[in-house]
This record gives structure tokens, C-alpha cells and sequence, in this order.
């Protein structure tokens, strides 16, 4: 299905995004991407570095007649979000992403699409690659692990770059040009328990799925009503709490996507069966009624499994339970400076209970520090009197807004003419943009940030909007072309 992509228009944008797709890129190893990359620079004869932390920048003169202009950095991070459906066999370690079209989008098959930030690495290497764009000095900064630490922004060193506009490609409504964003910091909880053993006689286990979720980005998306399964799944767990053991839950996956899907082993008298039937059915009922505008295909299933021995202390489990419900989950404070902005949030992003073990990873965002630290500490305070340890890492800061901005003073006007005066959407997203990571080492760099219709990130309903792209090319040679003068 490569071939029908790569006749998309605009076909440098959509060859570069096919060639990039082919080179499997999860977070956390992207050594065959970034060698790619490097390849890539190399054999156009361009001046290519990686950095010390496997950042790569590719350094391309002005061409011609744009020589005053004041030098850039195109950005996009090369790595992408590895998720998949329960039920598709794939391997984000070895294999290419499986794309094909439908209708005006492009989708993959079962799995995350990469159009999460893809399409703005293919923007620039297809810039890069050309001899008819026209654009000043130009250095294209890919840089790595984005979506799960960003550490490549945060390893980047200051002076490495010359650039004095930034313009981030990450972006993905084609009619929002991002000033701003959050930061973010992880809060991690971890516990532990003493098993206990049960004999099998007189009792059944029983595994409660929750799955069916559209899931996608937990800051992005985190205001839509979307359905956090670890959230559900819990919901559940304490309506039966007192007539159950908690032998294993499996919730989530990545920090920085709603959880879609959660499974919980449980240990159960037999006289007890008919209750957890009841009573989960009801529940199940009333949970579905309240998200059916949001999550048509919620599913919550409950059979019986062969019998597991080790379950959870009681003691150890009520606290669990009532932590899980007591931590906030969803929009903590809107902004009261921007409208419809969310300020501050949480994303209960994994569950697992196994083996004695406890861990509950969450991922606060906001645009204000204080508030940032606010819910992080309330998350805290829940886990620590459940008993749990509770560490905060991976600590970024926002980025904040700057209305005065050149570059901004550029792009409002061109989106007009090019859109029958229609207006862009200034403002600021709340999702963690390397900007402002960038900004704390290249304190005068202009920063903007915009980006082509991407639905569904970080989940595998993804998609890239086919026309929105060629709206967006259009946008970017026109910005690249009017890059004010030094």
C-alpha cells in the first residue's frame, strides 16, 4: 500500500513520510532512525552532526537571493508512540508501519500511524531534499525520545545552534499556530504486598476486561470526556471490593496516552459468583449509558479463567482501590487568562498489580508551574497515604507565550491570504511542545509551532488528513519564502 501513499500530493511530503514509516522509530530506540537520518544529510552533501545525545542536525545554505534573510531551525522529533490493538500482530523493534488510505485520510493497520510528529520530519527532510524551495539559511534539528521523556531537547546544548527563528512542526489542527504550551512532570507510585495463597476449593477466579476505548493524547484530548479504562476499571473493582481478592490488573500503556484498555484478575467464593455477575452487569449498564456519545464501542466483558492461587492482602487491596478512585484524573483547572484552554490535568496512564508488586504511573501537565506541582503533590498525598512511595521525574517546563513574535507577525497574514481570510487559531496547546525545553538553552529564539490535521495520536486510530496536508505544504513554502529580513 506504499505506492498509493506515495502518489498522495504533495508527493515530496508523502515519499518522505513513506520512507520515513519504513524505519521502525519507538521511543527509546531510535538508533536505526537516527542513523537514517544521518545517511540521509550525508548523502545530499550537507553538513550532518549527531550530538551527544543522538540529536541530529542537518545545516543547508540559503538558496538563492535569500541570503539576508534571518537563519532558521525546522524541528520535528523522530521518534514516534508504539501502540497497538489487542488483537494486531506487529512488531514496533523490527517492522515498518502498515499504512493505507481511506477516503481523505491516511491510516495504519491496528497500530499508531506516526503521522505524530512523521509528517514534520518528512516536511523538512523534503525541504532538505529540494533545489526549487525557496528558504534562508536553514538547520533542520530532529530531535529524539519526544514522547516519552524528551530527552534529546533536554540534552541539547545551548550554542550548538545558530538559527533565530524556530519553527516546531508538531503541531495538529492545520488551522492552530501554537505560542505556548505545557509542561509536564511524571508521578510515579509504587507498593508493595505479601501474597496470599488460596486454596481452590469452594472458590473461581474471574477476568474483567475493559477494552473498546478510543484512548489518544492525554493532553491534547484530556478535556473531550474520552474514557480512562484504568479509571473504569477501578470503578468496578470497588463496587465488588468486599467480595473479591485481587489476584493481578493490567492497565494502559504510555504515559502520555489515555488508556484504552484494562484487565483484572480476580479470586471470588462460590457463592459470591451470582453477586459479581449482578452487580457488574448493572454497573457495566450505567457506565456504558454515560460515555455512549463518546465511547460508542466500550466494552466491559467478565469471564471465568482457571484458577489463580495469589491474590492481594484485603487490606492491601482496599487501599489500592480507594487510592485509584481518590487520585484525579481529567481536566484539574481551565485557564482563566485563555479561553477554552485547559491549564492543568492528569492522566492515570498505567496500573499494574502483579507479584507483590504496585505501580501507578501518572502524567500531570500544565502551563503554570505552581499548579503543576499543586496537582502533583495531591497525587502524591492519595498514593503516600495508600501506603505507596511516590516519586516525580522527568520534570519539563511550559512554554510560554510571546504575542509580540515575528515570525507570528509573518505566518497570521499569509494563513489569511492563502485561506480567503480566514482566521488562524493563535494559541497556546496543552501538550508538551519542545519548545519551551529549547527556549531554556536559546532564550531569544522566535518560536512558533504549527502542524498539518492529525486525529487520534498516540492511539491506533491515528490519522493524517490528506487535503489538510496540502493545505499545510502550501503554508510552509509560503512561510519559508517570507522569513523576515536579518
Amino acid at each position: 500500500m506504499s505506492s498509493e501513499i506515495r502518489a498522495l500530493e504533495p508527493k515530496q511530503l508523502w515519499n518522505k513520510f513513506a520512507d520515513l514509516n519504513a524505519v521502525p522509530r519507538p521511543s527509546k530506540k531510535e538508533e536505526r532512525i537516527i542513523q537514517f537520518m544521518k545517511d540521509f544529510g550525508k548523502n545530499l552533501g550537507l553538513e550532518t552532526i549527531e550530538d551527544t545525545v543522538g540529536n541530529v542536525i542537518i545545516r543547508k545554505p540559503a538558496t538563492k537571493g535569500m541570503e539576508d534573510r534571518k537563519p532558521i531551525v525546522m524541528q520535528s522529533h523522530l521518534d514516534m508512540v508504539h501502540q497497538k490493538n489487542n488483537d494486531t500482530v506487529f512488531d514496533f523493534d523490527t517492522q515498518g508501519i502498515d499504512m493505507y488510505i481511506e477516503g481523505d485520510w491516511v491510516k495504519a493497520k491496528g497500530t499508531t500511524l506516526g503521522a505524530d510528529n512523521g509528517l514534520g520530519v518528512a516536511t523538512i527532510m523534503a525541504v532538505l531534499e529540494s533545489d526549487t524551495i525557496a528558504h534562508p539559511a536553514l538547520e533542520a534539528l530532529f530531535t529524539i525520545d519526544e514522547e516519552t521523556g524528551m530527552t534529546g531537547a533536554m540534552g541539547l546544548k545551548g550554542g550548538l545552534l545558530k538559527g533565530e527563528i524556530l519553527l516546531n512542526l508538531d503541531t495538529e489542527e492545520d488551522d492552530e499556530i501554537g505560542v505556548g504550551c505545557a509542561g509536564g512532570v511524571d508521578v510515579t507510585a509504587t507498593g508493595s504486598y505479601d501474597e496470599q495463597n488460596l486454596s481452590s476449593e469452594g472458590r473461581k477466579t474471574y477476568k474483567i476486561e475493559v477494552k473498546g476505548l478510543q484512548g489518544g493524547h492525554s493532553g491534547m484530548q484530556i478535556h473531550e470526556g474520552l474514557g480512562n479504562a484504568n479509571k473504569i476499571m477501578n470503578r468496578l473493582l470497588y463496587a465488588v471490593v468486599e467480595d473479591i481478592s485481587i489476584s493481578e490488573i493490567n492497565g494502559g500503556s504510555l504515559r502520555n496516552a489515555i488508556p484504552r484498555e484494562s484487565v483484572a484478575v480476580v479470586v471470588l467464593d462460590d457463592d459470591k459468583e451470582d453477586i459479581l455477575i449482578s452487580v457488574l452487569t448493572a454497573l457495566s449498564t450505567t457506565i456504558k449509558q454515560e460515555l455512549k456519545t463518546m465511547e460508542p464501542d466500550l466494552q466491559i466483558e467478565f469471564s471465568e479463567i482457571d484458577f489463580q492461587t495469589k491474590v492481594m492482602p484485603f487490606a492491601a487491596q482496599l487501599q489500592l482501590v480507594n487510592a485509584i478512585y481518590a487520585a484525579h484524573n481529567g481536566v484539574y483547572r481551565m485557564s482563566p487568562d485563555i479561553s477554552d484552554l485547559v491549564e492543568t490535568s492528569n492522566n492515570i496512564a498505567r496500573v499494574i498489580v502483579k507479584d507483590g508488586h504496585i505501580k501507578i504511573g501518572c502524567l500531570t501537565r500544565s502551563s503554570v508551574e505552581s499548579s503543576k506541582m499543586d496537582l502533583a503533590n495531591n497525587l502524591r498525598a492519595t498514593f503516600e497515604l495508600a501506603g505507596c512511595d511516590v516519586e516525580l521525574s522527568g520534570d519539563y517546563p511550559g512554554w510560554a507565550p510571546n504575542m509580540d513574535s515575528d515570525i507570528l507577525k509573518v505566518m497570521v497574514p499569509i494563513y489569511e491570504r492563502l485561506n480567503n481570510g480566514g482566521k488562524p487559531h493563535v494559541a497556546a496547546c496543552h501538550a508538551g511542545l519542545e519548545c519551551g525545553i529549547l527556549g531554556q538553552n536559546y532564550p531569544t529564539m522566535d518560536m512558533i509551532s504549527f502542524g498539518p490535521n492529525i486525529k487520534g495520536a498516540h492511539s491506533p486510530d491515528e490519522r493524517a488528513q490528506i487535503s489538510s496536508a496540502q493545505k499545510y505544504w502550501k503554508y510552509v513554502l509560503e512561510i519559508l519564502e517570507n522569513i523576515p529580513k536579518s
